[in-house]
């Protein structure tokens, strides 16, 4: 530490505030010690000795949020079943994949005494926190695109996007847009099914809606989809978003499913509350977290091999869909 106060310009308190994400730190300190954490690949030590001469009994998880849905559900897996086996679970928040967030987001996890470390690869900070965990420390990867490099659980995200989509031109619709959420990279499991069921189908491809994770920015595509009159049939990135396109297209006077047909993806709790109840596919997320902590215990007992899990979600037929107008 005193090797990093000493390139950054700045007193060891600094740095210990830095690496503790104390936000009491000027920026331009801050950058300076970010710099000088990569150029000297400084870890913190607490990790390494614990590993060399203990036995913790504390994992991290590092996730890009704590609140939405699939996050909050695969987090409460992951700590339920570490717990059952006697270990703390804490969680590490990483917003961004800029390099300053990162570099402090790792830091602060390895200045902790773990046994191992669990990413949430739901988005590009997880993408790209991962690689910054040392070959050293145990890992598993939850979600993601598969790396034979890491312990991982998934959820196959493209086959049930690829059942929804079926569905719905099943009953007769011509083709289906698709409303994307944030991905975690160019494009991910589920509108790669949803593109894949359409070319499979010989039908069009429209082009993609983009969604925030705010519900609300569902609303405002619901209200542009209404003032268009060759949608009949929408799949929805999640379930909120979903929901908010169903009241933007509300507030324009169209019908779910008369007017439009509409799916989500997640099965969210309030998704068979929704009026009218909302066809989607159903993700245990917190099976994943369970799934993941298995993974990571064994890696922890000393597994060299890098196993994959996969579960595949169950479509659930509702209420918001329906044959298109006229057919």
């Amino acid at each position: 530490m005193k090797d990093v106060a000493l390139l950054a310009g700045v007193s060891v308190p600094t740095v210990s505030r830095f690496l503790s994400g104390s936000a009491n730190v000027r920026a331009d300190k801050r950058e300076r010690v970010a710099a000088a954490i990569q150029e000297l690949d400084f870890t913190p030590n607490a990790s390494a000795r614990v590993l060399v001469g203990g036995k913790p009994k504390v994992i991290a998880a590092v996730v890009g949020n704590t609140s939405r849905y699939g996050y909050a559900e695969t987090i409460r897996g992951l700590e339920e079943a570490a717990r059952a086996d006697g270990y703390v679970v804490t969680f590490t928040v990483i917003e961004e994949a800029d390099e300053e967030s990162l570099t402090a987001g790792i830091s602060l996890v390895l200045s902790q005494a773990i046994a191992g470390v669990a990413v949430l690869k739901f988005d590009p900070p997880g993408v790209a926190a991962i690689k910054r965990i040392p070959e050293w420390m145990p890992v598993v990867a939850l979600s993601g695109v598969r790396d034979t490099a890491y312990a991982q659980a998934v959820i196959r995200e493209s086959v049930a996007a690829r059942h929804l989509v079926e569905h719905l031109l099943e009953l007769g619709h011509e083709t289906v847009h698709h409303v994307r959420i944030p991905p975690s990279r160019r494009e991910d499991g589920r509108t790669a099914g949803w593109r894949r069921a359409l070319k499979d189908a010989g039908r069009e491809v429209p082009e993609v809606f983009e969604a925030s994770w705010d519900p609300q920015s569902g609303r405002d595509v619901g209200n542009v989809i209404a003032e268009r009159d060759d949608v009949t049939a929408v799949f929805c990135g999640n379930d909120e978003i979903a929901m908010g396109v169903m009241a933007g297209l509300r507030d324009k006077g169209l019908r779910v499913p008369e007017d439009v047909s509409v799916v989500g993806f997640d099965d969210h709790p309030l998704s068979s509350l929704w009026h009218p109840a909302l066809t989607t596919a159903r993700q245990e997320f917190a099976d994943m977290g369970r799934n993941g902590w298995e993974l990571l215990k064994e890696q922890i007992h000393g597994a060299k091999d890098h196993p994959l899990v996969s579960s595949t979600p169950d479509v659930i037929i509702r209420e918001s869909t329906a044959p298109p107008r006229g057919n």
